[in-house]
């Protein structure tokens, strides 16, 4: 008789010595961002519940645990277990292993070595990693060893994990957690964990998969708010009438763009709440619980129930109102969002902007001003106010290298849902205005961190996407103002055979054009400062790597503008590029050479740009 065994495991007793396989038929990794976002915040949020300041690791034995959930497994007779539900977490988790290990390897702290164990086990004096899949293990020891990878051409999961381990590295953990990363190690390994539902049978394996996830399969929250929502109203035929306007809303929303996605209608829900309700937030310390903002996004169907009058169920027909009005009037303007957040839209381009830039909380905020009584023209016109608003707030943020991932930006984020709330367009124009000239931050410094701003934004690890961002946003404006076409979108499309990369104006070598510098460092400071870099097809920019500035610039002249102009050959015979510059006051000039002069007069022009660009003037103008 086959055995089968639940039981309870921590992270460490999961993954210590122990490798897991799949099946080749299984299902892609297939875990977004915003899953990750999600999970990085609950158990930040779990961990500094608990810390004090001054605990050491000894106490973290009476810390609060997380629970991840079931996982199904099958021990088979070649040794290995294979996961038949789970991949996705166990994948996930790996990831942030990876993450923790190398930062606490690069610290060189004694944590490091015992984080290893859970992702590689010694085989023989070989490394064998614990998630045992042939074609996966390409990534996973390239991000273990800290090696460059490319995902190109490679399968979807693969492409996916790196995508999620550069959402991980990139993100605000490691710099929450500061001198605490030893202290969160421990807690992960030891404090969470989940059920293991172990057999040595392949056919109980998939029986009880199928019953966890078919026939025994418990409802989801989005079921049960629609239960509740229902069982007040009495009349037969109006919640005939809600039960179909609530199956069509959500149909509508999995179904989207015709790639289903189930939990589509849970994260619009979600948004809709949160937007329009969320009056509480949980704070970062010991003893803290979640509020409105926190219990929205994991138990939103309780949080409804208990909060009705909030919500204004109060009788029945606020119920048939709630199903047949509020949802698919947010469920269109949520579904409105992703479209215009996957295609480039006339009039929507701020919500594209900010999808490139993957803030992931756009889709909350857009719906905050948002009333049911607002006509499809005053929808979209909010829509594009507030996505301007996030567009300049964002990228004052990142150039003064200031994080704006989930968990960094969710206190800002829940304050402006709650200011902005139910207003009229003119008041949304008036207040998001306000508060960018007010802001603190700004492209030229961020007094409080001492930061620069572009006068101190060059190329790293953090800023690559946003710089990219920033030369695809100067390309597309030059060209448009130039009498060119917008081809913002054509230049952040990296599924194209011949995708944009970022050309270093200068070439990589101190011994031919760091003479003016006092170290390397200083001529690599100096070569990958934003306003030595331009945005070129892939294929051009491996072409010019090594040539010297001079043979560079006559091919710069065929690229976008922003590019061309350092060429003296754009200055002839481009009325509507003269035209551009001396009507807007632009110090666009040709340059013969590159040093660091040159490099002063074209930061003088980023800042002109910039400021054009990301002005707040843009605000007023997203309301007509």
């Amino acid at each position: 008789m086959s055995i089968i065994t639940p039981q309870y495991r921590t992270i460490q007793q999961l993954l210590q010595t122990q490798t897991y396989a799949i099946d080749e038929y299984q299902r892609e990794y297939k875990w977004d961002k915003e899953n990750i976002d999600e999970l990085l915040d609950d158990l930040q949020a779990t961990f500094f519940g608990s810390y004090e300041a001054g605990d050491d690791p000894q106490k973290i034995s009476g810390y609060e645990e997380y629970f991840l959930g079931s996982i199904i497994v099958s021990k088979r007779q070649d040794g290995k277990n294979y996961l038949i539900d789970g991949q996705q977490r166990v994948t996930s988790l790996t990831l942030l292993l990876i993450n923790l290990y190398r930062a606490a390897k690069a610290k060189d702290l004694p944590v490091a070595p015992t984080i290893a164990p859970l992702i590689f086990s010694d085989d023989l004096g070989q490394p064998k990693f614990n998630l045992d899949i042939p074609e996966r293990l390409p990534v996973i020891k390239a991000l273990f060893e800290g090696v460059p990878f490319s995902p190109d051409g490679k399968d979807e999961s693969i492409g996916t994990m790196y995508a999620r381990y550069s959402d991980i590295a990139e993100s605000d953990l490691l710099e929450d957690l500061g001198d605490l990363l030893p202290h969160f190690s421990y807690w992960l390994m030891k404090k969470v964990g989940l059920i293991e539902i172990a057999t040595d049978s392949d056919n109980h394996a998939y029986a009880i998969f199928e019953t966890m996830n078919d026939r025994g399969k418990p409802l989801s929250p989005v079921d049960m708010l629609k239960a509740y929502l229902l069982a007040p109203i009495e009349k037969v035929e109006q919640r005939q009438k809600a039960n179909l306007e609530w199956r069509r809303s959500v149909l509508d929303l999995i179904s989207w763009s015709g790639v289903s996605e189930p939990e589509r209608d849970a994260n619009c829900i979600k948004a809709w709440l949160r937007a329009q309700y969320a009056d509480s937030i949980r704070e970062r310390k010991a003893g803290s619980v979640d509020k409105d903002w926190e219990l929205i996004g994991t138990e939103f169907h309780r949080w409804v129930r208990d909060n009705r009058k909030r919500v204004g169920l109060n009788v029945e027909s606020d119920n048939f109102d709630f199903i047949t009005v509020h949802f698919p009037f947010f469920a269109r303007a949520y579904r409105t969002i992703l479209e215009a957040s996957r295609n480039y839209t006339e009039g929507l381009e701020a919500i594209f902007y900010n999808a490139h830039n993957d803030f992931t909380w756009q889709n909350t905020v857009l719906l905050a001003p948002l009333c049911t009584t607002d006509d499809d023209n005053t929808v979209r016109r909010k829509l594009a106010v507030t996505a301007t608003y996030l567009d300049i707030w964002i990228m004052r943020r990142v150039v003064n290298y200031v994080r704006v991932g989930y968990s960094s930006a969710s206190y800002a984020m829940f304050t402006l849902c709650r200011d902005i709330r139910g207003k009229s367009l003119d008041e949304l124009v008036d207040i998001l205005t306000k508060k960018l000239l007010t802001d603190e931050v700004t492209f030229q410094e961020y007094s409080a961190r001492d930061r620069d701003g572009l006068s101190g934004f060059g190329l790293n690890q953090f800023s690559r996407r946003y710089i990219y961002h920033l030369l695809a946003r100067l390309a597309a404006y030059t060209d448009v103002g130039s009498g060119r076409v917008d081809l913002f979108d054509k230049y952040v499309d990296r599924t194209t055979k011949n995708p944009f990369d970022i050309e270093h104006i200068c070439p990589d070598s101190y011994s031919k054009y760091g003479k003016e510098f006092g170290s390397s460092y200083e001529f690599q400071r100096w070569r990958n400062h934003v306003s030595s870099l331009l945005l070129l097809p892939a294929d051009i920019n491996r072409s010019l790597k090594a040539k010297p500035y001079a043979q560079k610039v006559p091919h710069y002249a065929k690229q976008n503008m922003y590019a061309a102009s350092l060429s003296p050959d754009v200055y002839k015979h481009h009325p509507q590029f003269d035209n551009f510059r001396n009507t807007h006051g632009l110090p666009f000039k040709p340059h013969v050479e590159w040093t660091t002069a040159e490099q002063q007069e074209r930061l003088k022009l980023l800042e002109c740009l910039v400021a054009q660009i990301w002005s707040p003037d843009r605000i007023k103008d997203a309301a007509t």
